[in-house]
């Protein structure tokens, strides 16, 4: 096989935007052949590509080798659950399900390991994180002593909410922003500094907006290493900003709206300046620096060409779906922590999270006012996540 046949399923934007790429050949070896849309329109169809209303029809047809999977959270496991039972590479976008148990439920289902997993987690191609991760890999930073990240940017207006009924709602989205806008800060929170072994979180749920989800958190991350971590967002701040600190042990880290990197470094690692220097009030000598980073990185389109390398040549995976449950837990372990007012270790308790999540969908009375979408489609393409 020389070219990977693709469909793609839920064609909203990042659907729309995916078959974009694609079509204008930014993904040599891969070609979309199937398009599926049950609850919109599909677009025009080209050359050899054929449409569908029901996935499992695509998944039976015989046209494609890998499927994109770009539909609402909830059907990321039952979608991908019937396509790789049915022998096909997949490729998920965030998160990959909507909670622990489904995810475990997904990656249970990937018993053929010669077919490929994967998760839309362009953020790691981002050269910022990357040249973070090698800083913390390789031992520059030290011993991690804590790390704060504030990433309030992820501001939504009211509308934003009333223009989808399944928008802010535990049934339709599954949660707020760590489940909707953060996923990939919770991904790349875990890819580089491992995950914590106990949360606190605390969340309040329409603090800002006309929703029943939650739109601000603060969640404190413990390590048994004694490492402290301090997660904050919202998506009712503004002005917002996206900062991340990470205090070690030769120094302070700062990375600054994911694109600048400015490190305070230590002379002396300072545990050992602090137990052996002779003066109640020194600090240890430090220096400034910026720190030299590339072009961001390919994003998405370097996701989908590490996916369809992995395919054709054995290339090693960037963001492998089995890794996506991290996140979730993550996220899903936060507002268990608000629910039950308590401390929660690692690993959570798939079964009692999917147990009131479920309750809280069944049970809601919530009700919001629908509005009709004003904004243009390249307002919505922004605003989708």
């Amino acid at each position: 096989m020389d070219t990977v046949r693709l469909g793609i399923v839920g064609l909203g934007n990042m659907g729309k935007a995916h078959l974009a790429n694609i079509r204008a050949g930014k993904v040599p070896g891969l070609a979309v052949t199937s398009l599926c849309e049950s609850h919109g329109t599909i677009p025009p169809l080209q050359e050899g590509e054929e449409g569908f209303t029901d996935v499992n029809a695509m998944i039976k047809s015989g046209r494609i080798d890998a499927i994109l999977i770009c539909t609402p959270h909830f059907s990321h496991t039952t979608i991908g659950i019937a396509a790789l039972e049915a022998g096909l590479h997949v490729l998920v976008e965030k998160p990959i399900s909507v909670h622990k148990a489904d995810c475990e439920r997904l990656i249970a289902a990937h018993k053929d390991k010669s077919k490929i997993f994967a998760a839309m987690f362009n953020m790691r191609t981002n050269a910022t994180f990357k040249k973070v991760k090698d800083l913390i890999d390789s031992g520059e930073l030290g011993a991690i002593r804590r790390v704060h990240w504030e990433v309030t940017n992820w501001f939504r207006t009211n509308y934003y909410y009333a223009t989808g009924g399944w928008r802010g709602t535990w049934k339709g989205e599954g949660g707020g922003v760590l489940m909707n806008q953060c996923p990939h800060n919770l991904d790349l929170f875990q890819w580089m500094f491992g995950m914590p072994q106990r949360v606190r979180g605390f969340c309040q749920f329409g603090r800002f907006h006309q929703v029943e989800v939650e739109d601000d958190v603060t969640a404190v991350l413990m390590y048994d290493s004694g490492t402290t971590a301090t997660f904050v967002t919202s998506t009712g701040e503004a002005p917002g900003k996206n900062c991340l600190e990470i205090c070690g042990e030769q120094g302070r880290l700062t990375v600054t709206d994911g694109t600048k990197i400015h490190f305070q470094r230590n002379r002396t690692q300072m545990s050992k300046f602090c137990m052996e220097a002779e003066a109640a009030f020194a600090m240890p000598e430090s220096w400034h620096m910026e720190i030299p980073v590339e072009p961001t990185g390919g994003q998405h389109v370097e996701i989908l060409q590490n996916f369809t390398n992995a395919i054709l040549k054995g290339e090693k995976l960037l963001s492998p779906a089995e890794e996506g449950i991290k996140s979730v837990e993550l996220a899903n372990a936060i507002l268990l922590s608000t629910w039950q007012d308590k401390t929660i270790e690692f690993p959570m308790s798939s079964a009692d999270y999917e147990r009131i999540l479920i309750e809280k969908g069944e049970k809601s009375t919530f009700q919001k006012t629908k509005v009709a979408p004003k904004a243009s489609s390249d307002d919505f393409a922004k605003s989708f996540r």
